[in-house]
Protein backbone atom coordinates (compact mmCIF):
# COMPACT_ATOMS: atom_id res chain seq x y z
CA UNK A 1 0.00 0.00 0.00
CA UNK A 2 1.46 3.42 -0.58
CA UNK A 3 1.81 5.62 2.11
CA UNK A 4 2.51 9.24 2.08
CA UNK A 5 4.67 11.75 4.87
CA UNK A 6 3.21 15.13 5.14
CA UNK A 7 5.58 17.97 6.06
CA UNK A 8 5.16 21.95 6.17
CA UNK A 9 2.33 22.86 7.69
CA UNK A 10 1.66 25.22 10.47
CA UNK A 11 0.60 28.58 12.02
CA UNK A 12 0.67 31.53 10.03
CA UNK A 13 -1.44 34.81 10.08
CA UNK A 14 -3.86 35.81 7.61
CA UNK A 15 -2.28 36.91 3.96
CA UNK A 16 0.79 34.67 4.44
CA UNK A 17 2.05 31.48 2.70
CA UNK A 18 3.10 27.81 3.41
CA UNK A 19 4.58 25.46 1.31
CA UNK A 20 3.38 21.58 1.69
CA UNK A 21 4.75 18.49 1.06
CA UNK A 22 4.09 14.95 0.61
CA UNK A 23 6.92 12.34 0.04
CA UNK A 24 5.33 9.02 -1.52
CA UNK A 25 6.06 5.32 -0.36
CA UNK A 26 5.71 2.04 -1.21
CA UNK A 27 5.83 0.59 -4.78
CA UNK A 28 4.59 3.26 -7.03
CA UNK A 29 5.55 4.63 -10.19
CA UNK A 30 5.00 7.98 -9.20
CA UNK A 31 5.11 9.47 -12.39
CA UNK A 32 1.96 7.07 -14.12
CA UNK A 33 -0.92 8.43 -11.46
CA UNK A 34 -2.69 11.99 -10.95
CA UNK A 35 -2.32 13.53 -7.29
CA UNK A 36 -3.82 15.44 -5.52
CA UNK A 37 -3.96 17.52 -2.57
CA UNK A 38 -7.23 17.63 -0.23
CA UNK A 39 -8.10 19.20 3.34
CA UNK A 40 -10.49 18.55 5.89
CA UNK A 41 -11.76 21.49 8.37
CA UNK A 42 -13.11 20.34 11.67
CA UNK A 43 -17.20 19.25 11.47
CA UNK A 44 -16.48 19.22 7.31
CA UNK A 45 -15.84 16.30 4.27
CA UNK A 46 -12.94 16.17 3.09
CA UNK A 47 -12.38 18.15 -0.05
CA UNK A 48 -10.34 18.13 -3.08
CA UNK A 49 -8.52 21.35 -3.33
CA UNK A 50 -5.74 20.55 -6.38
CA UNK A 51 -4.84 17.71 -8.77
CA UNK A 52 -1.84 17.37 -10.87
CA UNK A 53 -1.83 15.25 -14.24
CA UNK A 54 1.34 13.54 -14.48
CA UNK A 55 3.06 15.26 -17.71
CA UNK A 56 0.14 18.05 -17.86
CA UNK A 57 -3.15 20.12 -16.92
CA UNK A 58 -3.61 21.19 -12.69
CA UNK A 59 -7.27 21.93 -11.20
CA UNK A 60 -8.03 23.86 -8.41
CA UNK A 61 -10.81 24.16 -6.83
CA UNK A 62 -12.37 27.73 -6.94
CA UNK A 63 -11.94 28.54 -3.48
CA UNK A 64 -8.15 28.31 -4.29
CA UNK A 65 -7.37 29.16 -7.50
CA UNK A 66 -5.20 32.05 -8.15
CA UNK A 67 -3.74 31.41 -4.39
CA UNK A 68 -2.13 27.81 -4.68
CA UNK A 69 -0.26 25.94 -7.22
CA UNK A 70 0.48 22.64 -7.10
CA UNK A 71 3.42 20.74 -8.49
CA UNK A 72 5.35 17.66 -8.42
CA UNK A 73 8.72 15.63 -8.38
CA UNK A 74 8.53 12.17 -10.11
CA UNK A 75 11.60 11.97 -9.03
CA UNK A 76 11.74 11.99 -5.90
CA UNK A 77 7.86 10.81 -5.74
CA UNK A 78 7.00 14.35 -4.34
CA UNK A 79 3.94 15.97 -4.24
CA UNK A 80 3.78 19.88 -3.24
CA UNK A 81 1.35 22.90 -2.70
CA UNK A 82 2.35 26.36 -2.44
CA UNK A 83 -0.10 28.15 -0.35
CA UNK A 84 -0.41 32.03 -0.96
CA UNK A 85 -2.76 34.88 0.62
CA UNK A 86 -3.85 32.58 3.23
CA UNK A 87 -7.03 33.01 4.76
CA UNK A 88 -8.35 31.65 8.11
CA UNK A 89 -11.31 29.46 5.77
CA UNK A 90 -8.14 27.47 4.47
CA UNK A 91 -7.65 26.16 8.06
CA UNK A 92 -7.49 22.27 7.89
CA UNK A 93 -5.78 19.41 8.33
CA UNK A 94 -3.89 19.01 4.36
CA UNK A 95 -3.75 15.38 3.04
CA UNK A 96 -1.88 14.36 -0.29
CA UNK A 97 -3.15 10.92 -2.38
CA UNK A 98 -4.06 9.24 -5.41
CA UNK A 99 -7.62 9.11 -6.81
CA UNK A 100 -8.34 6.14 -8.32
CA UNK A 101 -11.82 5.85 -9.61
CA UNK A 102 -14.02 6.28 -6.43
CA UNK A 103 -11.30 5.73 -4.70
CA UNK A 104 -8.06 6.36 -3.64
CA UNK A 105 -5.17 4.30 -3.87
CA UNK A 106 -2.72 5.41 -0.44
CA UNK A 107 -3.43 5.58 3.12
CA UNK A 108 -4.44 9.07 4.26
CA UNK A 109 -1.95 8.88 7.07
CA UNK A 110 -2.32 12.32 9.82
CA UNK A 111 -1.42 15.01 7.03
CA UNK A 112 -0.34 18.51 8.18
CA UNK A 113 -1.94 20.59 9.79
CA UNK A 114 -2.41 24.51 8.44
CA UNK A 115 -3.97 27.11 10.82
CA UNK A 116 -4.22 30.58 9.71
CA UNK A 117 -5.52 33.15 12.70
CA UNK A 118 -4.07 36.15 13.86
Amino acid sequence: QVQFVHSGGGLVQPGGSLRLSCAASGSIVFSNYMMGWYRQAPGKQRELVARTYSGAGTYYADSVKGRFTISRDNAKKTLNLQMNSLKPEDTAVYYCNVPIGSGFLGSWGQGTQVTVSS
